[in-house]
């Protein structure tokens, strides 16, 4: 069973409004208890990387805020490719600051010589999706008002080169950046070039199961359903945000390339092989790139940097950015 998501225990207690065991708690007064991400790590210099980080506000209105990277190799001469980072957590735990995130963001940071904005959005229950879509969006905008050089953050007028921009994200951070680049697709930001999205064990779903959600990882399925269901106030499992299957608009995705990670043991690993079938079936005019980490499981570069499989995996978001198209 996967480590991340435990045995796949569903609750059936009822002492709850919802329970998605060893993630949250929504007692009956709508309080929200919050089981994992609430560890939160300082910005600042990393002394491993060497990376710089920065806590932004974006919206005092709605204190959406981001964590924004710099590797220590940036100078005002050489302009770099602006990697939009979303975090997982099923639309319900986790953060920017959180252990799981800062140190990944980092290495990411260093290794593939961005400057990352981490987004900070808000988490459901108490904010159901559509929420976290469209504050993930308004961050992106934000980051395109930095295009002329003349945005509110130095570091983004100074170091970003938005002619090279990804959406990146895991679990449901993944989701995020896809769905993202469907409504950029729809409604381009202006100042910027989305050149490409990447997805990294992405939480997609269905309401008919695929490939080993109908053996193996049955009750994992249900398990991570419970994601999607307590982050959307109840929305079916066949919404096209969830299922990209259901989507009319899958051949306007705005980026003209993708990269999928998957891990072996994942069990989204699936969804996300059935997901790069979609996009090269859509009609869409891009190129789908994968990569599948043997014998790991669910966002294991969260704990693990420097193994073969973790370098691997980040060198490929490496060359995925940096290569010309």
């Amino acid at each position: 069973m996967s480590s991340v998501f435990g045995s796949g225990e569903i609750s059936t207690s009822d002492e709850y409004l919802h329970e998605i065991i060893g993630f949250i708690r929504v007692h009956k007064d709508g309080r929200c208890e919050r089981l994992i991400g609430n560890n939160k790590l300082p910005a600042g210099i990393d002394s491993s990387t060497g990376v710089e980080s920065k806590d932004v506000v974006i919206s005092p209105e709605t204190n959406v805020s981001a964590r924004i990277y710099i590797p220590k190799t940036a100078t005002p001469n050489q302009k770099l490719p602006v990697l939009i980072y979303f975090h997982g957590g099923g639309f319900v735990v986790e953060s920017t600051t959180s252990p799981n995130y800062h140190p990944t963001l980092n290495h990411l940071t260093a290794k593939s010589n961005v400057i990352a904005v981490s987004v900070d959005y808000r988490l459901a229950p108490e904010y159901p999706l559509p929420v976290g879509y469209n504050d993930c969006w308004e961050a992106a905008q934000w980051a395109a008002s930095h295009g002329s050089g003349h945005g509110p953050d130095p570091w983004l007028n100074k170091f970003a080169d938005f002619s090279k921009v990804f959406f990146a994200g895991d679990s449901a951070g993944a989701n995020i950046a896809h769905n993202l680049a469907i409504r950029f697709g729809l409604d381009p930001i202006g100042g910027i070039n989305l050149e490409g999205i990447i997805l990294l064990h992405p939480h997609f779903g269905g309401s008919d199961p695929i490939g080993s959600e109908l053996g193996k990882n049955k009750q994992l399925k249900a398990f991570t359903d419970q994601f999607w269901k307590v982050g959307t106030a109840g929305s079916g499992l066949d919404d096209p945000r969830f299922n990209p299957e259901k989507d009319p608009n899958l051949a306007g995705l705005g980026c003209s390339k993708i990269l999928v990670v998957v891990a072996e043991k994942d069990c989204l690993r699936d969804r996300g092989l059935h997901y790069k079938e979609l996009m090269e079936k859509s009609g869409w005019a891009g190129k789908v790139e994968t990569l599948e980490s043997k014998d790991e499981d669910h966002v294991f570069f969260w704990f693990d940097h420097v193994s073969e499989n973790a370098c691997t995996f980040f060198n490929t978001i490496s060359t995925f950015i940096n290569q010309s198209n």
